[in-house]
Formats: C-alpha cells, structure tokens, sequence
C-alpha cells in the first residue's frame, strides 16, 4: 500500500507533538519530482548515521534538540533554528532530547 502524502493546496500541520512526541515515527508528508518534506522524529539518543544525499535540504527543528554534525564538525540545532545543507555534504543527526523536524531535500537540480 502506498504511502498517504499531502495533495497540492491541502494545509499540512507541521506544529509541535508535544506529549504525543514519543508516540509518533518519522513520516513522508509529501514528495514531488523534485522536493521531498518529512516529519522526522527522533526520541533522546537515537540517530540518524553519517550519510550524504545528491540535493540540497533543509532541517527544521520543531521541537526539543538535534546535534547535527557536518564534515565532522557538530553543532546544536534547538526549536526554531533551520539548517540548509549544500548537496552531497557529509552529515548526520542524534536527538539530544525528543525532537521533531521537518526535513526538506531537492531531488532534482
């Protein structure tokens, strides 16, 4: 079975989970030729490992915190901060606390 995603023109609800946070997994909302936006969501300690992707993207933190590291070097990125990413740049990603993001990646240049 298909994944459901969003149509074009339907309001997508991106706020905080809040107390439902733990409770929630990660979750396409929509893909295009040449876009893709997921809910990511890590609960504390769990990671996304070192990877690299051919688009840029951007990584949006809803709520909690996200140590990402870029070509080796970490920063913390908290609710309300946004990251982009040039295209096939090393990176990954641990929740430093239950985190929601949403994760914007151009598949196409």
């Amino acid at each position: 079975m298909a994944i459901p995603h969003a149509s074009s023109g339907e309001p997508i609800n991106v706020q905080p989970l809040g107390a439902r946070l733990s409770g929630e997994k990660s979750i396409a909302l929509f893909k295009s030729a040449q876009l893709e936006v997921v809910r990511m969501v890590l609960l504390t300690g769990k990671a996304m490992p070192v990877h690299q992707v051919p688009g840029e993207i951007t990584l949006q933190c809803i709520e909690g915190a996200l140590n990402v590291t870029v070509n080796g070097s970490s920063q913390v990125l908290r609710a309300g901060q946004l990251m982009f990413l040039s295209g096939s740049v090393p990176h990954g990603v641990v929740a430093l606390e239950d985190a929601s993001a949403l994760l914007t990646i151009v598949l196409r240049a």
